[in-house]
């Protein structure tokens, strides 16, 4: 696919990337452990894509990454994102998950209901951990299911794993279970 551009770009929890193309968004890149990981990341998963100053469109999903992750209750339902390339199930999956607002959260279950049928939990969590665009696609809001002593996260496919989602939870506001170890850090500390 010829047109695809990349960025990166800091946040609160590290220097992010994006990639995009005339139909929307492709792809979202959490911070990996230095600056030039995200940026060999972004060569690997978008090798025609081109470093360039992002477009308007671009710029706005920035925006709202960066407000986000800045602890803004965000929502980025209206960033465009190019689904023409994912799977049919994976597709009906992610609109339902665009509509978890921040700081709330849905179970795998939860959003196997709402595709129709409760034992394609299993079949939800893979297409989240599929997800090209994290955080704008946020599937950091999508937990594994609850027990007596409260709710269970999940994986995280993201760099930094379930520690990310974590942290992507405390900044909305949605704590599973309950407080979590970044709950004593200074809101500094935890970007």
């Amino acid at each position: 696919m010829s047109g695809q551009a990349y960025t990166l770009f800091d946040t609160a929890i590290g220097t992010c990337a994006i990639a995009w193309h005339a139909q929307g968004l492709i792809g979202v890149q959490l911070p990996e452990a230095s600056v030039e990981a995200t940026r060999a990341r972004m060569h690997r998963r978008f090798p025609q894509a081109v470093e360039r100053a992002p477009d308007d469109a671009a710029q706005r999903a920035i925006k709202g990454i960066v407000a986000l992750l800045n602890g803004e209750k965000r929502d980025l339902a209206d960033i465009l994102i190019d689904d023409s390339a994912t799977p049919d199930f994976n597709a009906r999956v992610y609109k339902i998950v665009r509509q978890i607002p921040p700081g709330e959260t849905l179970t795998y279950g939860e959003v196997a209901e709402r595709l129709g049928d409760k034992s394609l939990a299993r079949a939800v969590g893979q297409a989240m951990g599929q997800n090209p665009c994290p955080v704008v696609m946020p599937c950091h809001r999508v937990l594994a299911a609850s027990d007596r002593n409260g709710a269970k996260t999940g994986g995280f496919s993201a760099p930094g794993g379930v520690v990310t989602k974590l942290k992507l939870l405390t900044i909305e506001g949605a704590q599973p279970g309950g407080p979590t170890l970044f709950d004593a850090l200074p809101l500094a500390v935890r970007r």
